[in-house]
């Protein structure tokens, strides 16, 4: 059989292969199971496969797995009864070996899993959320951290990621902000790009490569009022310059494979969209990888967007239009073969689609070796070295918003005591974000944990606080006692809840505050699945809204908001606190733009610091004390409150004055963030200052650091088009370059600007660089500065 011949090109064994499948065979190289659902857990870590899979592979195959070693709410698969790294790897081998030998052709499974910050597998590094690595703004960090994403994948034998995430953030209400890297489409660009090179490596056949797949294509972070999978309204042009960008770059990276997004655009569902998915994707792009769907996404076809009146012409529509792989789903399973029989759908169109999963597979080296070494996944999986990383790009990915009077950095080697409050202070899940597995206890290092490290009290010989009614330690004092009789200088409190209006932790966090020279508020958000218990969409795994008394998780998948406010009594807690007349040092843990007036006018420091994943409270730590300086800066703008949105800094010079009350101007620009140090832009120099539309010109200008620190300063370009044929956003960033200066050192910064800094996308939606006068503006944000001119003359 010439398909098992690893020496032909992968054209000839497609079409070998793919001759000799039957109709059924074919249909089943185009689904994608829940991968939990093919194996129970036995007592001593192996598996038995299940009926139901058994039956499904005898049916005509299973050409996808999905999240066959994804653990959390929505699969039930806990620490009890999920697999280790040895185990899952082990698992892994048992259901490719049942598929290759107990099939009549051998076509080995394609698994699928989510990485979008890490192997979401029990025992996988949990790194930032993406909003967490847009703000490092250092892409060579991100691609490492890919690399090492797809090291512990591939070694448990995913061969298959849904990441990166290639949203472009319009409304930080929608739940899902937090997976996204920004709001400019440049910067998610540039990411992306990185995200290809880091996951898929080489070579995608090789032990530490893993397949991208872009998402979610297209414009699924532009929905109708930040919610999500609502519609989206929006022109051609805009399109393709700002929502489509970051996927043809990517493309153009070797992305080899796309998930649809749920929304519509313009009425027309991206799932069915053959301009999509076929006449940008494939023909203008030249993509030539195969495309999936998200998690049910065909059955919204009859039952939400309602184009189709049943699941025969669902699957004719999403057939027709590209799609070549059902995710998690059961539409061409159920209707895939009648609507062949009725002619809704052509053998050829199957068959390519067929054709596309196929040629994937031998790319990905599956045939020659189906297995991974378990020894391997238990080496590589959590090292050392990743939880380094971890713990770099999560200090790298804080952004330092206000430092009154320097109270930053806090003097690690003095005698005052430190106040830790907050819901957020010592909450494993809360800090790591969604879409994330359940953790074994001390894994997590919480900020509490990362400070108390940082000044030498481990927590050992820690008496355990006593929690009452809703998880709220009661004012009992007992945690701030030591049993070794010892005094420490730090003592903590929770206070409250993310979400529940019970103010009985305020008495015994005013004690703490009251007994504090500096109060550390650790406050935000949570997108914790409720590991506990709680709510879940079981047909999306999206979260449901829910009111239920332990749940704090409001944000997340399938979790918007309204408003961008601190959620139940949290303010109130830190008014209480802030009238003991003690230094208050805000640190948020979050998953979107936080907008309190009060705290921004009170606060004498401000450190946002996202979901900063497992080892985000030692990043926290190096912040505070001064280890590391802070070099994040915003990707997403910060609004003074929710009546300003949409608050995205690369406005058209036509959105108006101001509101009555209020104007556009965000409490936080994009790209804002203090350091320790301070940074002086000097020079800027253009060269030659007219060129030609296909021409390039240089552009530098010197970056000192003028203060007492060493430190990282992102000096960043941007461009105005002067006057153009259609109105354009008045500045748009264009590059950027993240450099490290000691005290006094001065360093020139240089960038090449070309067509791709210049161009827009016309009427007549092709790419044109067009005569006239560009300001160009290099300095440390969207609204500071120097600014220099460049002619294009023809």
């Amino acid at each position: 059989m010439r398909y098992k011949e690893a020496g032909l090109p992968v054209k000839e064994r497609v079409e070998d292969l793919l001759a000799r499948m039957t109709t059924a065979e074919k249909i089943g190289q185009l689904l994608q199971p829940f991968g939990w659902h093919s194996y129970s857990k036995r007592a001593d870590g192996g598996i038995e496969l299940t009926e139901t899979f058994k039956s499904q592979l005898a049916e005509g195959g299973v050409g996808s797995l999905y999240g066959t070693l994804r653990a959390d709410p929505w699969t039930g698969v806990t620490l009890a009864t999920g697999l280790s790294p040895e185990e899952g790897a082990a698992a892994v081998n048992e259901i490719q070996r049942y598929a290759i030998e107990e099939t009549r052709l051998g076509i080995p499974i394609l698994f699928g899993e989510e990485c979008s910050h890490g192997h979401m597998a029990i025992g996988a590094t949990v790194f930032p959320v993406p909003l967490s690595i847009g703000s490092t703004w250092n892409l060579d960090l991100y691609e490492e951290m890919c690399r090492a994403v797809a090291l512990e994948t591939r070694s448990q034998g995913g061969a298959a990621t849904y990441s990166p995430v290639l949203d472009v953030v319009r409304d930080p209400r929608w739940g899902r902000t937090e997976e996204c890297f920004s709001e400019d489409p440049y910067l998610v660009s540039e990411f992306g790009v990185r995200a290809v090179r880091g996951l898929q490596g080489d070579r995608l056949d090789a032990a530490d490569s893993i397949l991208a797949t872009l998402k979610h294509f297209a414009a699924y972070g532009s929905s109708e009022g930040g919610r999500n999978s609502a519609a989206v309204h929006m022109g051609p042009r805009e399109l393709h310059e700002v929502d489509l960008l970051p996927f043809r770059k990517a493309v153009e990276a070797g992305a080899r494979s796309v998930m649809t997004a749920y929304n519509e655009i313009d009425g027309v569902p991206c799932t069915t969209s053959s301009h999509l998915l076929q006449d940008i994707l494939r023909d203008q792009w030249g993509f030539d990888g195969f495309v999936i769907t998200d998690c049910g996404a065909l059955g919204m076809l009859v039952k939400g967007h309602n184009t189709a009146a049943n699941g025969e012409e669902a699957v004719a529509q999403a057939l027709g239009a590209g799609i070549d792989m059902e995710m998690s789903g059961e539409m061409f399973r159920s209707y895939l073969e009648a609507a062949l029989e009725q002619g809704m759908v052509g053998t050829e169109e199957l068959d390519l689609a067929v054709s596309r999963v196929l040629a994937l597979k031998f790319e990905l080296g599956l045939f020659e070796r189906p297995y991974v070494d378990p020894v391997l996944a238990k080496q590589a999986i959590g090292s050392e070295p990743h939880r380094e990383l971890a713990r770099r790009l999560a200090s790298e990915g804080i952004v330092l918003l206000k430092n009154e009077g320097g109270i930053l950095p806090l003097d690690k080697r003095g005698k005052s005591k430190l106040g830790v409050i907050g819901p957020n202070a010592n909450a494993p899940y809360n800090q790591l974000g969604d879409y994330t597995s359940p953790q074994p206890p001390g894994r997590i290092v919480t900020v509490l944990d990362g400070i108390r490290k940082a000044l030498g009290e481990d927590g050992e010989g820690w008496g355990l606080g006593v929690e009452g009614e809703n998880g709220v330690l009661r004012d009992d004092g007992e945690n701030q006692v030591r049993e070794d009789g010892g005094e420490d200088r730090v003592l903590y409190a929770p206070g409250c809840r993310i979400r529940s209006d019970e103010r009985e932790g305020f008495a015994h966090a005013l004690s703490v505050a009251e007994q504090a020279d500096v109060v550390v508020m650790v406050v935000g958000g949570s997108s914790a699945r409720d590991f506990g218990e709680g709510s879940i969409d079981l047909a999306t795994g999206a979260s449901v809204v829910t009111d239920h008394a332990w749940s704090d998780m409001e944000c997340g998948e399938g979790i918007d908001r309204s408003t961008l406010n601190l959620q139940g009594v949290q303010l109130e807690l830190m008014q209480e606190v802030h009238k003991l007349g003690k230094p208050v040092i805000v640190v948020y843990i979050n998953g979107r733009p936080i907008a309190e007036p009060w705290i921004e006018e009170h606060a004498a420091a401000i450190v946002e610091a996202w979901y900063p994943g497992q080892e985000g409270g030692h990043a926290v730590a190096d912040i505070l004390f001064g280890d590391v300086n802070p070099s994040g800066r915003l990707t997403i703008s910060l609004p003074k409150h929710v009546g300003q949105l949409p608050a995205y800094y690369y406005k058209r010079r036509t959105r108006g004055k101001r509101y009555l009350e209020d104007d556009f101007k965000a409490r936080y620009p994009f790209g804002y963030g203090l350091s320790y140090t301070s940074f002086k832009y000097e020079d800027l120099r253009i060269s030659p200052a007219v060129i030609g539309p296909d021409d390039t010109a240089e552009v530098s200008v010197t970056v000192r650091n003028a203060g007492g620190r060493a430190g990282a300063e992102v000096a960043q370009l941007y461009v105005t088009d002067v006057a153009c044929s259609v109105t354009r956003p008045e500045i748009a960033l264009k590059a950027f370059r993240k450099l490290w200066l000691e005290p006094g050192e001065s360093r020139t910064v240089t960038f090449a600007v070309g067509r791709e800094q210049l161009e827009m996308v016309g009427p007549s939606l092709t790419r044109v660089v067009e005569d006239g006068e560009f300001l160009i503006r290099v300095g440390p944000s969207s609204e500071a500065y120097q600014t220099g001119s460049l002619t294009v003359k023809s």
